[in-house]
C-alpha cells in the first residue's frame, strides 16, 4: 500500500515536471475570431484579445495583430475570464485542520502549499485560474488562507497571488463544536462543545486582541515621544492576525450554515467594529439575505448541495439567486477538488433555479469571487489592463457540453487540451516503466526474522542457538 502511494506521488511529480515545458512564456499573444464573454461589457462576437506581457492590452473586433505575435485561432470557441474558486482545499500538504486548539490563527496555509498536488492540474483543466485555499473548519477561528494562481509547474511561493489581501478562516456550527468528532479514549473533549461556546471563543479572542492592540499602540506612542529604555510588548502570533482584522487589514471568511448563526456573527463583528468578507457555504443565507447585504458581507455558496448533515437540511437551490436579488455579492464555490473541475456548470444551475441571466451566472464564478477576495482590479472580467487569465471553451461555458480547450494565466498557456491528449501516450509509457520497476522491486526476497520477536530485541533464552552453540546472525 505504501509503495502504491509512493508510485502515484512519483507520477504526479513527473507530470508536474513535464508541465514546466508546457507553460509557454508570456509574450505577445492574440486570440482571434472568438466569442468573448467579457462579463462587464457584454459579449463580443468574432472578437480578438491582444495580450502583452501577461496583461490584456486590447479587446474588440478590430484588434491589430502585432508583428511576431503568437496567434491562437479561436474560431467557433468561447473565451471567458478564468474561473475563481472562493473556497478550495487543494495543494495542502499534511492536513487542512489544526484542530487541537479552538483558536489556530497562528498557523498558515502558505506554509504547507504543495505545488505538485495533481488536483491543481485537474482544476486548471476545468478552467480554474485562481483559488482561495482555506484552512479547515475544525476551529471557531482557524488558520490563515492563501490565494493562489494555478501556475502548474511553479513553486509554492510562485503560485501565490501577489497583492491579494490576506484572509483567515472562521467557522460556526457543527464542525467547530465537534458534533461529529469522537476524541480518543482518555482524551478530554475540546471546548467549545456548543454553538454558544463557539461564539464565546470568538468574542474572547477579540477581547484579548483589542487589549493586545492597545498595548502596542501605547508602546508606539511612548516610543514616538522619545521615551528611553522602553520594552516592547511580547509578540503574540495568535493575536496579531486578529488585530489585523480589527484594523481592516485581513479578510474574514466564515464557514456557516444556519441563519441564526450568521446573524450572531454579524452582531459580534459589528460589536468589535469589523466586517465579515464572506460567509462560506451560507446555505440558509436566503433567510437573512437582507441582513447580510446590510452588513456588506459576500456569500460564497454551493449550487444545490443539501441534507448532507443536519444543519444543511434547509438548503435550497434558489439560494444564490435569492441572495443576488437582495443585493448580496454571491459566488459559487467548490470546497472540493472534483467539484472545481465543473464550476461553470454549477454557475449555470442558477439560471434554472432562480432565473439569473447569463451574465449574472458567469459572475458567480468570475467577477463576484474576485470582489470577495479583493482582487477584482486584477481578475474576474476581460478588460484592458487586467491579468490575462482566460479560458477557451469549445462551446458556451454554461453548457454541460462545453469542454476547456486552453487556459491562460498571466498570458501563459498553462493547459492545452490538444497537447495534453498528445502527451498522454508518453506519460502512459513512463507510467508502465515505473509500474514494472515497482513490481520487480516488490518481488525481491525480503530479509526474514524469527517469529514473535520485534526487530532489535535481544534473543530469548535458547533462541537462535544451534547444536554447535553457534549464534545465528
Amino acid at each position: 500500500m505504501k509503495r502504491a502511494r509512493n508510485f502515484w506521488r512519483l507520477l504526479a511529480v513527473l507530470v508536474w515536471a513535464f508541465s514546466l515545458a508546457w507553460a509557454q512564456e508570456a509574450g505577445t499573444i492574440v486570440i482571434r475570431n472568438a466569442t468573448i464573454l467579457t462579463v462587464t461589457h457584454g459579449t463580443i462576437r468574432n472578437g480578438s484579445i491582444l495580450i502583452r506581457d501577461g496583461k490584456i492590452a486590447a479587446v474588440g473586433r478590430n484588434v491589430r495583430v502585432p508583428e511576431g505575435a503568437t496567434v491562437i485561432d479561436a474560431t467557433g470557441q468561447y473565451v471567458m475570464p478564468g474561473i475563481i474558486d472562493c473556497h478550495s482545499h487543494i495543494a495542502v500538504d499534511g492536513g487542512v485542520n489544526e484542530g487541537s486548539v479552538a483558536v489556530s490563527s497562528m498557523v498558515a496555509i502558505e506554509d504547507v502549499l504543495n505545488p505538485t498536488d495533481i488536483d491543481i492540474y485537474r482544476d486548471l483543466a476545468g478552467g480554474v485560474t485562481t483559488a482561495n485555499v482555506l484552512h479547515g473548519s475544525a476551529n471557531p477561528i482557524g488558520g490563515l488562507n492563501a490565494v493562489i494562481k494555478l501556475r502548474w509547474g511553479a513553486t509554492a511561493r510562485e503560485m501565490l497571488f501577489a497583492g491579494a489581501p490576506p484572509g483567515i478562516k472562521f467557522a460556526l456550527g457543527e464542525n467547530p463544536k465537534r458534533s461529529n468528532f469522537t476524541p480518543q479514549p482518555g482524551t478530554p473533549r475540546r471546548y467549545p462543545a456548543t454553538r454558544m461556546g463557539v461564539i464565546d471563543v470568538i468574542r474572547q479572542a477579540f477581547t484579548e486582541a483589542r487589549e493586545y492592540q492597545k498595548r502596542w499602540a501605547e508602546y508606539r506612542r511612548r516610543s514616538a515621544a522619545g521615551e528611553p529604555n522602553l520594552i516592547p510588548p511580547r509578540r503574540d502570533l495568535k493575536l496579531e492576525p486578529l488585530v489585523e482584522i480589527l484594523e481592516g487589514k485581513r479578510l474574514v471568511h466564515a464557514h456557516s450554515y444556519r441563519a441564526d448563526e450568521i446573524l450572531q456573527l454579524i452582531r459580534l463583528a459589528e460589536e468589535f467594529g469589523f466586517k465579515i468578507a464572506t460567509f462560506q457555504h451560507v446555505l440558509e443565507g436566503y433567510k437573512v439575505a437582507k441582513e447580510i447585504a446590510a452588513h456588506g458581507a459576500g456569500a460564497s455558496t454551493f449550487s444545490d448541495w443539501w441534507a448532507y448533515k443536519v444543519e444543511a437540511y434547509d438548503a435550497i437551490p434558489y439560494n444564490a439567486a435569492l441572495m443576488t436579488e437582495r443585493g448580496v455579492v454571491v459566488s459559487i464555490n467548490s470546497d472540493s477538488a472534483e467539484e472545481a473541475r465543473h464550476l461553470n456548470q454549477e454557475a449555470a444551475k442558477a439560471m434554472k433555479w432562480g432565473g439569473l441571466s447569463e451574465t449574472e451566472a458567469l459572475k458567480l464564478v468570475t467577477l463576484n469571487p474576485a470582489k470577495q477576495l479583493g482582487i477584482a482590479d486584477r481578475v474576474g472580467s476581460i478588460e484592458v489592463g487586467k491579468d490575462a487569465d482566460l479560458v477557451l471553451y469549445d462551446k458556451h461555458p454554461l453548457s454541460v457540453y462545453a469542454v476547456v480547450q486552453k487556459v491562460l494565466i498571466d498570458g501563459r498557456v498553462y493547459f492545452d487540451r490538444a497537447q495534453d491528449m498528445a502527451r498522454r501516450a508518453e506519460l502512459e509509457k513512463e507510467k508502465k516503466e515505473l509500474a514494472e520497476k515497482l513490481q520487480r522491486s516488490s518481488g525481491r526476497e525480503q530479509p526474514t526474522r524469527p517469529a514473535g520477536r520485534r526487530p532489535g530485541a535481544p534473543p530469548r533464552p535458547g533462541e537462535g542457538v544451534q547444536q554447535d552453540r553457534e549464534v545465528r546472525p
